[in-house]
Formats: structure tokens, C-alpha cells, sequence
């Protein structure tokens, strides 16, 4: 996974595709895109959740991640704590790319974000049209969540290890914890703090709302919550899995980004 060149290149990671090169990229061999997907990580998370997926995507279809302050190459930014900010920041880096037919999709915590950053491309911020959120492991904005833990460090590690996902046995080691707790800190504030402004505004583009069938944190009927938030309509797509089922189903989710970019 590459960082972008431009004024975006903090925000963004660019997909590696096969071979090494990159849509639209300086290697000979660049495509010129036709479409763009756009992912948002979890909690604690970062922008390689999603590094293999630009080699699952079509040549004319770029995929780019977000990368979240306060982690990896970003580790010395101070971490963004209030949903407003980060999701204002996050579309001024997509709004200065040149337009493109957009998907957005968000895992978790990222969901809320995504939902957030497309309803401020869909306000104007920037040219590129939003042709569907996919909001994956997280009910919708507004949603009372019961089952987020206290900030405390252990319960912050308790949670996130019973979560499951990459990385996780990380926060066992004393060496790396004191590296990976500001930005898991940070990210879970945010999700205690966030309340959509008044009621949540329903995006144009259609949203697809995806859960694994053994996430107790997410069901079905908290996934089903994301249809109020479209008026073009919702569909739900449950997979095999817990809160991490995508690990196992990049192929078909891959899928179901290039069909709507294909239309």
C-alpha cells in the first residue's frame, strides 16, 4: 500500500494492484480510472485492513484507504477524538481528487465515518458522485450502542481482543501497547462522543449493510437500522463470521463494489 503524492497523502493510501502498480500510476503500465472505491477502518485500526483488495479489483477501478492520524507512518499527528473533525478532514482530502463515480466503504467504526465523509460529498464538498455507501459491522448513526466498553485500557484491550481481528495479540506485548493505545483510546472516545447534529440526514446513493451472522455486537436488526438513512434503499447482505467475517470474504465483497461501479 502506497501514500499518495498530492496535498491528500497524509489521508489517503493508494491500493497496490498486481504487479505492483497502481490505477492511473507513474510505472508505464497505469490505467486511467473509471471508478473509485474508497474504504474507512475500524477502531484502532489503520488503512492496511484493506491492503489486499486493489489486487482483487478491475485495472480501471482505483481503491484508495484512509489512514486515521496518530498511527503507523501517521504515528507522531495527534489523533483525531471528535467525528466532525476527522470526517470534514477526511472529504477534503477526497474532494481535492478528480472526479470520479465513488463507492465509500466503511467497516465498524469506519461505517460511521463513511456514512459522515458521503454526506459531505453529497452537500458539495467536491465533484465526485457517491454511487453507494456499503456500511459493514455497525449500526446506524444515532443507534444507542450498548455494548461499547469504558476507556479504560483493559477494558479497551478485553474488548478489542474479544472483537477479533488483525493485530490483536499486539496488545499483549508491554513494548507496543504504549503504541497502539493512544490511537484505540482516541478512536473509542470518538464513538462514545459521537451524536449525529438532530436528525441523521438520509444520503441520495443507496447504502448496503453488511454483518457476519455471529457478530453479537451487530445484528441483523442493528444492521437493518441503515435503511432509514437513504432514500434510494437499502439492502443487507450477512455473511458467515463474527465482527472480522470481510477477512474471509474480500473476493465477494470486491465483487459487489466492481458490479456498482460497472453499472
Amino acid at each position: 500500500m502506497t501514500t499518495m503524492t498530492s496535498g491528500t497523502g497524509r489521508w489517503l493510501r493508494q491500493g497496490v494492484r498486481p504487479g505492483g502498480g497502481a490505477v492511473g500510476g507513474g510505472d508505464g503500465g497505469g490505467v486511467r480510472p473509471r471508478g473509485r472505491l474508497v474504504c474507512f477502518p475500524h477502531a484502532g485500526g489503520t488503512a492496511t485492513l484493506y491492503q489486499g483488495w486493489g489486487r482483487l479489483l478491475p485495472p480501471e477501478l482505483e481503491q484508495l484507504s484512509v489512514q486515521y492520524p496518530g498511527r503507523q507512518d501517521r504515528f507522531a499527528e495527534p489523533c483525531v477524538e471528535a467525528m466532525e473533525e476527522l470526517a470534514d478532514r477526511a472529504a477534503e482530502a477526497l474532494a481535492a481528487l478528480p472526479a470520479l463515480p465513488t463507492v465509500i466503504f466503511g467497516h465498524s467504526m469506519g461505517a460511521l465515518v463513511a456514512y459522515e465523509v458521503a454526506r459531505r460529498l453529497e452537500q458539495g464538498q467536491g465533484a465526485s458522485p457517491v454511487v453507494r455507501l456499503f456500511a459493514s459491522a455497525a449500526p446506524a448513526p444515532g443507534i444507542e450502542r450498548d455494548s461499547l466498553p469504558s476507556l479504560d485500557d483493559d477494558a479497551l484491550i478485553a474488548y478489542a481482543c474479544g472483537q477479533g481481528g488483525p493485530s490483536v495479540d499486539a496488545y499483549g506485548e508491554p513494548e507496543l501497547r504504549p503504541l497502539l493505545m493512544p490511537s484505540l483510546r482516541a478512536d473509542f472516545r470518538l464513538l462514545t462522543e459521537y451524536r449525529p447534529d438532530g436528525p441523521a440526514t438520509p444520503l441520495r446513493a443507496p447504502i448496503t449493510a453488511l454483518g457476519g451472522d455471529r457478530d453479537a455486537g451487530c445484528t441483523p436488526a442493528d444492521l437493518s437500522t441503515w435503511s432509514d438513512l437513504t432514500t434510494a434503499g437499502c439492502d443487507l447482505r450477512v455473511f458467515p463470521g463474527g465482527h472480522f467475517y470481510l477477512h474471509d470474504c474480500e473476493a465477494e465483497l470486491v465483487g459487489l463494489v466492481t458490479a456498482c461501479l460497472s453499472r
